[in-house]
């Protein structure tokens, strides 16, 4: 219906484009029906909300909800390229150009551009004479000057069928493809800055996560399990949900350390890692294995290294920060809010015990002979049997939580 001339301008709904899923061919139904599943999820506490979808935007209908503590949450889901608070009109050059006029007249803007698009080609009048229209109430009505190049207000016009959607700016989304989409895999999350950047980065790319850590308490303390589950927590908003596995590993470390050369240890830790990531990924369903392994930057990293401790394994590892040198990922971690949380001081067990004298070059041989100096198998064995399991959200919940994937 026809906004009335004196009643204030309400920006009712929020118009959500979809970006790189664009790209996907035959995919793209499958991709966009999870990004709307994904949405409705996260924005499962505003329960005023209705939603509508077509083949490249979806519109959020807030019925009276905040706005922008709506905004705030849809900027952690991806999939989403960028999207837009607006005001719908009906699809009448008459009511967009009225509206139009108003948004600007309300605006303390100095210079200004109309940008039009026309889902419906069969709208009488083309984007540009739109744009001209519109523009050229707004210049009667104001003082505004028209600035194609730099505006202070860029208002944008969407034409459909029935509606329009008035918008002025947009608000970047996180990008990427809608979480879920590219199966489940399962991070390997320590206490450090960069493997919440590689849970990060994954769910980026459409898949869904869980979380191993391991712990080895008492030379781990309560508060190095905190700190990594507030680490799950962070990046949890990205995907609506972690479930995380906590595996004592005390017994098997000591074991290594025991039976192992001290150079050795930390590879062969690394190995009995992969082998309980790997059957703990196959028991929850997980594709592959992801951690926040960056090619050289510690002994246990090198190419040899990775070689030797991947050898246990035959499911894939995922590595996102491989290749990047440790200040971009601190940089990204900044951005993420993970870093200062990182570097409390609260170790894990791959620092506790750190050799003074690692070996970088390991040899596949030399780490099996190691191996069979003790049962290993019955440790893995029993750190499987002892794993405790914990559900994240990005907001504690006081009821039992439901399962996402």
């Amino acid at each position: 219906m026809t906004i009335e001339p004196n009643e204030p301008i309400v920006y009712n709904h929020i118009l959500v484009r979809f970006g790189e899923l664009s790209t996907k061919g035959k995919n793209k139904k499958d991709f966009i029906k999870r990004l709307y599943t994904n949405v409705k999820n996260a924005l499962s506490p505003y329960q005023k909300l209705t939603y509508e979808r077509t083949h490249d935007r979806m519109y959020i209908l807030l019925n009276g909800e905040d706005g922008e503590a709506v905004a705030n949450v849809l900027k952690n889901v991806f999939g989403i390229s960028s999207f837009s608070l607006a005001i719908r009109v009906p699809s009448q050059i008459e009511d967009i150009v009225a509206m139009g006029k108003r948004v600007a007249m309300e605006d303390d803007a100095q210079t200004f551009k109309i940008d039009t698009r026309r889902s419906d080609k069969r709208f009488p009048m083309i984007s540009d004479e739109v744009n001209r229209a519109v523009a050229g109430a707004i210049l009667k009505a104001t003082s505004m000057k028209v600035d194609v190049k730099h505006p202070q207000l860029r208002l944008q016009i969407e034409i459909h069928e029935t509606d329009t959607y008035l918008m002025k700016g947009r608000i970047a989304g996180s990008g990427g493809y809608p979480v879920g989409v590219g199966g489940k895999a399962m991070v390997m999350l320590s206490g450090g800055i960069d493997s919440p950047v590689a849970a990060y980065l994954t769910m980026k790319r459409g898949v869904a996560i869980e979380c191993v850590h391991y712990a080895s308490p008492p030379y781990t303390s309560a508060r190095a399990q905190e700190k990594v589950l507030e680490l799950a927590r962070m990046v949890s908003g990205y995907q609506g949900h972690i479930r995380i596995h906590i595996v004592p590993f005390t017994d098997l470390q000591l074991a290594i350390y025991e039976h192992c050369d001290e150079s050795y240890a930390i590879t062969i830790m690394r190995r009995m890692m992969y082998r309980i990531a790997e059957r703990l990924a196959k028991q929850q369903g997980a594709l592959a294995i992801v951690n926040g392994e960056s090619i050289g930057q510690v002994a246990s990293q090198t190419l040899e290294s990775m070689a030797v401790i991947n050898s246990v394994i035959q499911m894939p590892v995922i590595r996102p920060v491989a290749a990047m040198d440790k200040l971009e990922i601190i940089t990204l971690a900044k951005k993420l809010g993970t870093y200062e949380t990182s570097i409390l001081p609260f170790e894990d067990c791959c620092t506790i015990f750190t050799p003074k004298n690692p070996v970088t070059k390991p040899a596949i041989d030399k780490a099996e002979k190691m191996e069979q100096r003790f049962d290993y198998e019955s440790l893995l064995d029993q750190c499987l049997q002892g794993i405790t399991t914990m559900e994240i959200d990005p907001i504690a919940k006081t009821e039992e939580d439901e399962e996402y994937f």
